[in-house]
């Protein structure tokens, strides 16, 4: 059985919030240097070569997961803190 399998995002985040869970800063929005590829916002990095067409701009932005920055996307918030409506 796969009891987180059924959660939401939110569900997730009333947990922590509920329990008073520590999670890392990376989850929280920062400005962060990203591009936009196929509507995915990606950080500029080594890694990742940018098309002519593809602009880096400075974006207050959070990671949703945490994975291989050559494959995970940022969204644009605001979110500082677990507490309600941030996230």
């Amino acid at each position: 059985m796969f009891p987180l399998s059924n959660w939401t995002e939110l569900d997730i985040w009333q947990y922590i919030e509920r329990e008073k869970l520590d999670i890392p800063s990376i989850y929280f929005a920062h400005s962060r240097r990203v591009f936009e590829r196929d509507g995915i916002l990606l950080a500029d990095n080594d890694f990742i070569p940018r098309g002519e067409d593809e602009t880096v701009a400075e974006t207050r932005v959070r990671y949703r997961t945490v994975g291989d920055m050559t494959c995970t996307g940022a969204v644009e918030s605001t979110a500082a803190t677990i507490g309600r409506g941030d996230c």
